[in-house]
């Protein structure tokens, strides 16, 4: 389908072109050159054919080749080639290609049109006419191929928007376990690993230190009944977890601080006074898992925590002094081993990055840097006015250029008809209608983002011209050119149809541009003498207004019906991706609410019960069973951490996720839907793969074979060194549209990049690293 749509347009070209040479030419009339001209021009039409054949794989290429045909066509045969393709091509350059060089393109399609005119007219008026024709021709197809581009460009991010919510409804459950498993961390790691700690301390220290006792127990307590409210607004409100809090933080983060500065540790911070936003809580988090482990492996050091502000970023250390003694007993048991990856999963949650590593002295640090795209806490400054001219899209100029130039054309094209005389006479008028044109055309570079406001332009200018005519008494054969303004007017309508709030709200505008135009058509030719000859000039005006109305009342209601057809059909499609887009949104969070109700029931049944009864345990003052209740929740906190990959089905576990391994069954399944798949290089490419990696490349073959090409396809794999190659050919349909973007999504700016080629061909190139060593959450040192 793609192939035929590229090569109808040049095919059906040609076969006009070669009617015309025989026997339209013939018939018509016309002088046939000779034979080494006919040869040439049989020529040019074969080469903008293939040009044209390949202008949306390579647009400014088929432009360079349909320019040299249409000289060469031209200059053989004026009247008998037509070159058509130079247009065309210019367009799709336009689509294809980003502005400046569709500024460049057009600048040299006109300069060739100019070159050419100047061959055949030579130096004389006509010339001019001939160039402004030339250039509107070419600077419209710009513009209108600019529109193209952009509107284009519009559907495609909507499509990748599709595409990453497709994508994040995929990885939902996954995404919303690792989030969960987060959360649960922090709660038992700050919560019930201080209750275990303290409880330890007061039972050795409790003959010599008997107040510890009494200390201990009201801490639990205190602690566990933390522990519940934490856990039950997991349970509850983790719908409004990842929603950015706008209020400072500061005063939280302090506070975590305090806490643990009163677990018998010096603890030293500098804080900004306004923390907020997403950044703000992964410094919560990331600070309370950091003193966490340093209160479980390094009892009684110091530690300083200290953020500071940069050029949008959060510098983030915590350092804590080498341990002054030996951990307690059992408490290097107490974690789930995911600390430091969780610290890192917040950072990277929020586009940050973190290190932990031991310091110098025995100690140990953690260094983070986020982004703070909050920035400091403070009324929003106002935003600055927007610079229209430099928004406006190519086609926007286009059409100022045109409505401005278009009635000069035709003034242009009489010029030499009039004596000397009367063109000297001519050209003070010419330059006036000029400069009144262009301030008639100039609004129309609003007409997207301020339709009425540019009609009111557009309408209010056009009563300039009667005024101009009595006053610089233009000749009437200068005059009656303004008439050709009423483009603006056309186009003016068009936008407030298009780009205005529907056919309620926008059908007065045909009726003031009706009324207006006429009015301003009647009055230049009054001002002008036209009508004082006729009879009674009140009596005229009015017969000339009310079949004029009528005429023009039809064309701008019919281009006003078109403009809302336009803007339903644009809506339509909006709607639709709208909706697919929020389809997609609402299956992820569905997915996610699943994994939540399976914890919420985990969480009552496993934790929830454990830890009411290690409070109830304090406040009948059971100290043993307080730390032995600790412990057990603590056990059943990891071992839930370590079970929330299992489904809600008891006894099964979700399937794993596709890797390169996969893809073998994946062909055979495609083969035996009778399609021809051949895999290569599958078993070396497999090896010591990380598993994102391998589920991107399964992704991105997946999609490719599921475009719904029938053709044979070929699925190659190549390792090189810290590289994964990836390549599907024989999947036209893939290189183009929602499956594209679906790519594109699979592949990030940071590990790989990937080519769509329009012959039908994938190729990825991803980044198969081996991920480094998970880093030790304590300190190698002997004391821990």
């Amino acid at each position: 389908m793609e192939t035929l749509r590229n090569w109808l347009l040049p095919v059906l070209l040609a076969a006009g072109q070669i009617t015309w040479l025989w026997p339209g030419a013939d018939l018509a009339g016309a002088e046939m050159p000779g034979a080494a001209a006919l040869v040439a021009v049989l020529g040019a039409v074969v080469v903008e054919t293939a040009a044209l054949g390949r202008r949306r794989q390579a647009p400014v290429q088929a432009l360079a080749w349909s320019l040299g045909t249409l000289l060469l066509g031209q200059v053989a045969w004026e009247d008998g080639y037509f070159g058509v393709g130079a247009p065309i091509a210019l367009y799709s350059v336009a689509v294809r290609r980003p502005v400046p060089v569709t500024v460049r393109a057009v600048a040299a399609a006109v300069g060739a049109e100019w070159l050419l005119s100047l061959v055949h007219v030579g130096i004389r008026p006509a010339l001019a006419s001939e160039w402004v024709l030339g250039a509107l021709l070419y600077i419209v197809c710009g513009g209108l191929g600019e529109a193209r581009r952009q509107w284009l460009k519009g559907r495609s991010l909507a499509t990748r928007r599709l595409a990453l919510a497709e994508e994040a409804r995929r990885r939902a459950g996954d995404t919303e376990r690792r989030r969960l498993a987060r959360e649960l961390h922090d709660v038992s790691a700050h919560h019930l690993t201080s209750v275990v700690i303290t409880a330890d301390a007061a039972r050795r220290l409790g003959d010599s230190r008997p107040e510890l006792t009494a200390e201990a127990l009201s801490f639990a307590e205190r602690t566990g009944t933390e522990t519940l409210t934490a856990l039950q607004r997991l349970v509850g409100l983790l719908r409004d977890v990842d929603r950015p809090d706008p209020r400072p933080m500061t005063a939280c983060i302090e506070e975590l601080i305090a806490a643990f500065g009163r677990l018998g540790r010096p603890i030293d911070a500098v804080l900004p006074d306004d923390l907020a936003g997403p950044a703000a809580e992964a410094v919560h988090g990331i600070v309370r898992e950091a003193l966490t482990n340093a209160l479980r492996h390094a009892p009684g050091a110091a530690a300083h925590v200290s953020v500071l502000r940069g050029e949008g970023v959060l510098e983030l250390r915590v350092d804590n002094a080498a341990p002054r003694g030996s951990a307690p007993d059992g408490v290097g048991g107490l974690g789930s081993g995911r600390g430091v990856a969780g610290m890192k999963e917040r950072a990277a949650a929020v586009g940050g990055e973190l290190t932990a590593g031991p310091a110098s002295g025995g100690g140990w640090r953690v260094r983070a840097t986020l982004p703070d795209v909050t920035g400091p806490w403070g009324p929003p400054e106002s935003a600055g006015r927007r610079d229209v001219l430099r928004e406006q899209r190519l086609a926007d100029p286009a059409m100022v250029f045109t409505a401005t130039l278009l009635p000069l054309v035709f003034a242009l094209v009489t010029v030499e008809e009039w004596t000397g005389a009367s063109l000297r006479a001519a050209v003070p008028g010419l330059l006036v209608v000029a400069v009144l044109l262009t301030a008639h055309a100039v609004p129309l570079l609003w007409r997207r983002r301020a339709p009425w406001p540019a009609l009111l332009g557009v309408l209010a200018t056009s009563w300039l011209w009667p005024a101009a005519v009595a006053w610089a008494a233009l000749p009437s054969r200068v005059s009656q050119f303004f008439a050709g303004g009423a483009l603006a007017e056309l186009l003016a309508v068009y936008a407030v149809a298009v780009y205005g709030r529907g056919a309620a709200r926008t059908w007065p505008a045909w009726c003031a541009a009706t009324l207006s135009l006429s009015g301003v058509l009647v009055a230049t030719a009054g001002a002008d003498g036209e009508l004082s000859d006729e009879g009674p000039m009140w009596l005229i005006a009015v017969l000339m207004f009310v079949p004029l109305a009528v005429v023009l009342a039809a064309v701008f209601a019919g281009l006003w019906g078109a403009g809302l057809a336009v803007r339903r059909r644009r809506l339509r499609i909006l709607a639709r991706e709208d909706f697919a887009l929020a389809g997609t949104l609402w299956h992820a969070e569905r997915a996610a609410d699943a994994e939540r109700r399976r914890l919420a029931a985990k969480l009552r049944d496993a934790v929830l019960h454990p830890t009411a009864a290690l409070v109830e345990q304090a406040r009948r003052g059971r100290l043993e069973e307080v730390a032995a209740g600790a412990r057990s929740a603590l056990a059943a906190m990891r071992e839930l951490l370590h079970g929330l990959g299992e489904s809600q089905d008891p006894g099964r576990k979700l399937a794993p996720a596709p890797t390169v391994a996969d893809l073998d069954i994946l062909c055979r399944t495609v083969r035996g839907a009778g399609r021809d798949v051949t895999l290569r290089g599958l078993p070396e490419a497999a090896r010591d793969l990380p598993p994102s990696v391998g589920l991107s490349a399964y992704r991105i073959v997946e999609a490719a074979l599921g475009a719904g090409d029938q053709g044979p396809a070929r699925v190659t794999l190549r390792r090189r060194r810290d590289a994964l190659r990836v390549t599907v050919s024989g999947v036209p349909l893939a290189v183009t549209g929602p499956v594209a973007e679906r790519l594109k999504v699979q592949v990030g700016e940071e590990t790989g990049r990937i080519t769509l080629e329009q012959a039908g061909i994938v190729r990825a190139l991803l980044s198969a690293r081996p991920s480094p060593a998970p880093v030790q959450e304590v300190s190698p040192s002997s004391h821990a």
